[in-house]
């Protein structure tokens, strides 16, 4: 089946920022030339801390692509949950936002929440 891996590999303080490090694999089959994602960043206490649009940029098929984002203002540790709110591109030749959000896997290898 065709799928879209986006994996919430680490979060990392620095610098006043909380670094974001997803591990991202295109199976869809084809490049995807845009993507872009809207989160919702949850605090311990279980309410909205941020809402952030992230660019994943292109996403080559069949390859896995490490991308890093810095959230600034934001102490990783505060972070209980990160939602996948929602996908707002997803751009490339057969594809469309609707069905890269059906392909969408998300999972993670830290203690944090990650997922739809």
């Amino acid at each position: 089946a065709k799928q879209i891996a986006l994996e919430l590999n680490a979060l990392q303080d620095v610098a006043g920022a909380c670094r974001v490090t997803f591990v991202a694999t295109n199976g869809m089959g084809v490049a995807i030339d845009k993507a872009s994602l809207e989160l919702a960043i949850f605090g311990k206490d279980g309410a909205i801390a941020r809402m952030v649009l992230l660019d994943f940029k292109g996403l080559t098929a069949g390859k896995t692509k490490v991308v890093q984002f810095d959230l600034k203002d934001i102490v990783c540790g505060d972070v209980s949950r990160v939602l996948i709110n929602d996908l707002t591109a997803c751009d490339g030749q057969g594809v469309d936002v609707a069905s890269c959000l059906a392909a969408l896997k998300p999972s993670a290898t830290t203690g944090t929440a990650f997922g739809l």
